[in-house]
């Protein structure tokens, strides 16, 4: 499916309110690009010295195919858990990064922009509506070039530690585009760094575990809201197995502001 005609069509294949018209939305985004030499640079230099001064425990590393278009589905308790997931990984892995890392001004807007880019991070909006289909087709098109990228099911940090409902959304970018899902596990990177914390800290240790690949086509389709919501739970079951976390039985939102949004939050309707 092309990227606009992908971009107006999944509105209507979830049960959430609809994004704008197809007039008034924005141009087809460019071209994702490949990592560069800063990225390589950054990984093999500070990678060994990252093992050294914090001395994580990385099990898995082999679960992760290296060709093909892969999705690391995470649990989400730290700033770092963007840092720690691809630097350990077998090949690079792209994630998206709030776009006010990248547009920052003068050198410190510089340094910024180019340690994000270095390590495979990519600009996105973050809000609903456009911005939201934006990121969404964003992920679509790193996949559909056969590489690999992290993403949080739950979709923002989990400031108690437990593990929440996933949304769909991963669920939805497996389907569509045939990526395999690699679950992945995070024990300890809230305590490593937690949200007050300007630098992480050496102590306890941090383990990423790497699960293996999950192959969700027998779910059904991605227009179908019970195949999204079956293999998004299936994700959920493999993050939970290996981070161990306790489970907190609903999606992690942001209390509602008003009372159409607290309508909103009762009323069923899927969480992408």
């Amino acid at each position: 499916m092309a990227g606009a005609e992908w971009i107006r069509e999944y509105p209507l294949l979830v049960t959430e309110q609809q994004g704008p018209s197809p007039a008034e939305q924005a141009p087809e985004p460019e071209e994702v690009g490949g990592v560069g030499l800063t990225y390589y640079l950054g990984r093999w230099g500070l990678a060994p010295l990252t093992r050294l001064v914090y001395r994580p425990r990385i099990e898995g590393r082999r679960n992760i195919p290296r060709r093909g278009p892969v999705i690391l589905a995470s649990n989400h308790l730290s700033f770092i858990d963007s840092f720690v997931i691809p630097m350990y990984a077998p090949r690079p892995v792209y994630f998206l990064a709030k776009s006010s890392y990248f547009e920052g001004k003068g050198f410190s807007g510089w340094v910024s922009r180019t340690f994000f880019t270095a390590i495979g991070a990519t600009s996105v909006r973050r809000g609903a509506g456009q911005a939201a289909l934006d990121a969404l087709d964003q992920q679509r098109r790193i996949l559909a070039s056969g590489r690999a990228v992290a993403l949080y099911p739950e979709g923002t940090r989990s400031l108690d530690g437990r593990l929440y409902k996933g949304r769909t959304g991963v669920a939805f970018l497996a389907l569509e585009t045939g990526a395999k899902v690699v679950p992945v596990g995070l024990v300890g990177t809230n305590e490593a760094m937690p949200v007050t914390a300007k630098w992480p800290r050496t102590k306890p240790r941090v383990t990423i575990r790497y699960g293996e690949p999950i192959d969700l086509s027998h779910h059904g389709p991605a227009s179908s809201g019970r195949a999204r919501r079956l293999a998004t739970d299936e994700i959920m079951a493999a993050i939970h197995e290996l981070s161990g976390q306790e489970l907190a039985g609903t999606y992690n939102e942001a209390p509602a502001q008003n009372p159409v949004e607290r309508i909103k939050q009762v009323l069923p309707h899927e969480r992408r």
